[in-house]
C-alpha cells in the first residue's frame, strides 16, 4: 500500500474502526518515552493523527466532535501504555487497593486523555488545507498539554516534548525553550510526512515540510552537540556525596516493627567499608538518603537520632534525608504528618527541614480527604487526615556545600514550580520512593524527567531512590554515575558545579508564546485567503 492510499484509508475511517487506528497509534507514541527511547516512531504516528483530523470534517462544529473522539483514543492509548505502572502502587497493599487497579491503569489515561481530545477539537475549529494546519496542531496541543501540567495540581508526565530529550545533544534544546516549547517543535517537526500526501494544490512542495522539519531536528542536535563540547563537567572543591540505595520493599519500608532491621541496613549500607568503594565515611562530606527513609517520626526517635549522630561524626559528615515529620500539634486523635527532607548535622541535630510542598492526590491525600475517609477510603500511604502541604519550595543551607533546593519525588516534573523565581541554588536533590512502581517504566521516566529539568535551570541534580534509579547528573543532563534500578547499593561522587544562567531561565515560557502567536496568525492568514 502507498503512502497516499493509506492516508486515504485512514481520512475514510469511520466508527470503531477510526476509534481502534487512534488507540494504535497513541499506543505506538509511548515508546518514544524512556525507557525505549524510540522517538522516530512519531514520525509515523503525528501523520495519523493529522489524517484523523483531516477525516474528521462533518458534522456540527466543523467537525470538532469526531476530531475530539480521534484526540481522545489517541490520548488513551498513549497513556495507558506509558502508565500503566501506575498499577503496581495498588499492588503493594492489595488487600485493601487491589480493587482499584482498573481504576488506576485505565480511569488516569482516561481522564489525561480529555486534554488530548480538548487539543485535537480545538486544531479542527480552526483546521486549514495544506501544511499550516500541522502548525495549528502543534499549537493547541502544546497548549492543551500545558494545561494538562496545571490543572487540578497538574500532571505533566510524558507530556511529548520529552521524546526530544533523547539523546542527549537533542536535549540541550530544552535550556532554549524549555519543555513546553520542545513540545511544540516535537508536534510540529513529527507531524510532517502527513504533507507528503497533500494535493498539490494545497501543498506545492509536498517534501518541503519534512525536509524543513528534519533540517530543524538536525539544527537542534547539532546545537546540543556544541554546547556540550563547550561545557565540560566540573566540580566542587572538597565535597564528596554518598547517596545510599537501601531497596527497601515497600511492606518493610513502612512497617513500624521493622524500624530496626531497616536502621541496621542503613548503618550498613552507608559506612560500608568493603569492595571497589572503600573507606567508610572517611571522606564523604555529604550523605544522602531517599524519600521517607525511615517507618517512624525520625525527630520522636532518639535512639535513631543517636544512631546517625555516631555514623556522621567520625567523618564529620552531614546527611540529608527523607523522613515523615509530624506536625507540631499531631496528636493519636490526630495524627497528621508533613512529607519532609532534614538536613542533619554531624553531631545529630536536625539543622534544616523542608516540607513536602506538591502532594500526590490519592497517594499522599484525598480530595475531600474528610468525607472520603468516613466512606473508608485510604490513600496509598494510609496516612490518615493525608499528608499536610508544606507553605513554599525554598533552598536550603548545607554545611560545607553550596545551597540546595529539595526536591521529593515528583515535584521534579513540574517545569513552572520545580525552581521557584529568582532561586539560584548551587544544586538541586531529588529524594524519591520509585519503589511503589516495581521493575517497570515508571523510575526510568522519572528519571528522564528530572534530568530534563537539570539542564532547563542548568543545575546539577542528585537524585536518590529507595530502589533506584539514583544517580548525580551534571548541568547539561550528563549521568556522572548511577545505580540500577532494582539494587542496593552506595553511590559516592563528586558534586558537580552549575552551568551559565540559560536562555529558558532568562526568558522563561516567552519563546513558546512567540511560537504560538507566530503559528496563530499563520493559521488566521490561510483561512482567510481560503
Amino acid at each position: 500500500m502507498t503512502l497516499s492510499r493509506l492516508a486515504h484509508a485512514i481520512v475514510l475511517a469511520s466508527g470503531w474502526q477510526r476509534a481502534g487506528i487512534a488507540f494504535a497509534a497513541g499506543c505506538v507514541s509511548a515508546l518514544a518515552m524512556a525507557p525505549f527511547n524510540a522517538w522516530p516512531v512519531l514520525f509515523l504516528t503525528f501523520p495519523i493523527l493529522v489524517w484523523l483530523v483531516d477525516g474528521s470534517a462533518s458534522g456540527r462544529w466543523n467537525g470538532a466532535v469526531p476530531a475530539a473522539i480521534a484526540g481522545w483514543c489517541f490520548g488513551f492509548g498513549y497513556f495507558v501504555v506509558g502508565l500503566y505502572w501506575i498499577g503496581h502502587a495498588f499492588l503493594v497493599d492489595a488487600k485493601t487497593f487491589g480493587w482499584l487497579l482498573p481504576v488506576a491503569v485505565a480511569g488516569l489515561p482516561a481522564y489525561l486523555a480529555i486534554f488530548t481530545g480538548l487539543g485535537v477539537a480545538v486544531a479542527r475549529l480552526i483546521w486549514v488545507r495544506g501544511p499550516t494546519r500541522l502548525l495549528a496542531l502543534a499549537a493547541t496541543l502544546t497548549m492543551a498539554e500545558w494545561l494538562r501540567g496545571y490543572l487540578l495540581t497538574g500532571f505533566p508526565w510524558n507530556t511529548f516534548g520529552y521524546a526530544l530529550t533523547e539523546p542527549l545533544a537533542l536535549a540541550q534544546s530544552v535550556s532554549l525553550v524549555g519543555i513546553w516549547g520542545l513540545t511544540f517543535l516535537a508536534v510540529a517537526i513529527f507531524s510532517t510526512p502527513a504533507a507528503l500526501t497533500d494535493d498539490a494544490g494545497d501543498t506545492p512542495h509536498p517534501r518541503r515540510p519534512l525536509i524543513i522539519g528534519v533540517a530543524l531536528l538536525a539544527g537542534l542536535a547539532a546545537y546540543g552537540a556544541a554546547r556540550l563540547s563547550m561545557n565540560p563537567t566540573t566540580y566542587v572543591n572538597d565535597v564528596r556525596l554518598r547517596i545510599m540505595q537501601p531497596n527497601l520493599q515497600q511492606d518493610e519500608k513502612f512497617n513500624y516493627s521493622a524500624k530496626t532491621s531497616v536502621m541496621a541496613r542503613y548503618m550498613r549500607l552507608s559506612d560500608r567499608t568493603t569492595g571497589p568503594q572503600s573507606g567508610g565515611l572517611r571522606d564523604i562530606t555529604h550523605l544522602i538518603w531517599p524519600e521517607s527513609a525511615f517507618p517512624f517520626f525520625l525527630a520522636r526517635e532518639p535512639e535513631a537520632l543517636a544512631q546517625i549522630a555516631s555514623l556522621l561524626t567520625p567523618g564529620g559528615t552531614s546527611l540529608i534525608t527523607g523522613a515523615v515529620r509530624a506536625a507540631p500539634d499531631a496528636s493519636a486523635a490526630n495524627p497528621r504528618a508533613y512529607n519532609s527532607i532534614y538536613v542533619i548535622d554531624p553531631d545529630g541535630s536536625i539543622r534544616g527541614i523542608y516540607d513536602k510542598v506538591h502532594l500526590v492526590p490519592f497517594g499522599e491525600y484525598l480530595p475531600f480527604q474528610s468525607f472520603l475517609e468516613r466512606l473508608g477510603l485510604r490513600q496509598l500511604t494510609r496516612q490518615v487526615g493525608g499528608f499536610l502541604s508544606g507553605d513554599r519550595r525554598r533552598a536550603m543551607d548545607v554545611p560545607g556545600a553550596p545551597r540546595v533546593l529539595p526536591l521529593i519525588c515528583y515535584e521534579v516534573i513540574f517545569p513552572g514550580a520545580a525552581v521557584p523565581a529568582g532561586e539560584r541554588p548551587g544544586w538541586l536533590v531529588n529524594l524519591t520512593n520509585d519503589g511503589w512502581f516495581g521493575i517497570s517504566s515508571g523510575p526510568y521516566q522519572h528519571l528522564q524527567q528530572s534530568r530534563t529539568l537539570a539542564i532547563a535551570q542548568a543545575l546539577p541534580l542528585v537524585r536518590a531512590a529507595n530502589t533506584g534509579i539514583s544517580a548525580v547528573i551534571d548541568p547539561l543532563g550528563r549521568i556522572v554515575t548511577s545505580l540500577p534500578l532494582g539494587v542496593e547499593g552506595i553511590l559516592d561522587s563528586r558534586l558537580p558545579n552549575p552551568a551559565p544562567t540559560t536562555v529558558h531561565v532568562a526568558l522563561g515560557d516567552y519563546p513558546l508564546i512567540l511560537f504560538l502567536v507566530v503559528s496563530l496568525i499563520a493559521v488566521s492568514r490561510r483561512r482567510l485567503r481560503s
